[in-house]
């Protein structure tokens, strides 16, 4: 049975009086080629629920679904902001602290800065406010919600973008991951500057290795 996400994560740091609370979440995180994205989303105490009554998180909604919800958030929201670390810097510093570093770009996007974090399944200790981080927040808070939403149409654009830029690896449709579309592109084109060298399939392409197929899930 899914789980429809509430406040209940949001109201325990209200009541401690923490008023500004960001639910925070990633996309692309598994992708082999272009950014990591990361979303901050402070929603207000008083936000209708049925307003965004069916917000989850963004890989169980369509793209028209994800689009509409994006929107709404946008509107509904106190505050939002988008963050994001490029491939390159994925390479050089790994893909779980490029994660952190386009978190907090996410927060330092934040037009009015939170009191307390909800983030899904990744902690940044490094940042000195309260905080929880448990698997799954994206279906339990309806803040990280609204983040994973956020940061998914906002990665899916920015590919697109890429796909314009850099052509023939189909990166508007796949989205960076790898699907048996991209593996063959790859093995044609080789990786482009957008590629994530340090990801093993890639390191096949550029070790003299056999590139051969992940386990990575395609986006939705």
């Amino acid at each position: 049975m899914r789980t429809r996400p509430s406040l209940d994560a949001e109201r325990a740091f209200w009541e401690l009086g923490h008023q500004l609370v960001a639910g925070l979440d990633e996309a692309g995180r598994g992708a082999w080629a272009g950014p990591v994205f990361a979303a901050a989303v402070i929603l207000p105490s008083h936000i209708n629920g049925d307003f965004l009554r069916g917000l989850t998180d963004s890989k169980q909604l369509s793209p028209k679904q994800r689009e509409r919800f994006a929107a709404l958030v946008r509107q509904q929201a106190i505050s939002w902001g988008i963050g994001q670390a490029e491939a390159c810097e994925i390479d050089r510093i790994g893909i779980v602290a490029a994660t952190k570093l386009a978190m907090r770009r996410a927060i330092a996007a934040l037009s009015v800065q939170p009191e307390a974090l909800i983030i899904d399944a990744i902690a940044l200790p490094e940042i000195a406010l309260p905080q929880r981080a448990f698997p799954f927040a994206d279906s339990l808070s309806l803040s990280v919600a609204a983040a994973s939403v956020l940061a998914k149409t906002a990665r899916d654009f920015h590919m697109s973008l890429l796909d314009a830029r850099w052509p023939g690896y189909g990166f508007s449709q796949h989205k960076g991951y790898g699907t048996p579309q991209h593996l063959q592109q790859l093995q044609v084109l080789g990786p482009s500057p957008q590629h994530r060298l340090s990801f093993k399939p890639l390191r096949a392409l550029t070790g003299g290795g056999t590139l051969k197929d992940s386990s990575n899930r395609a986006p939705v």
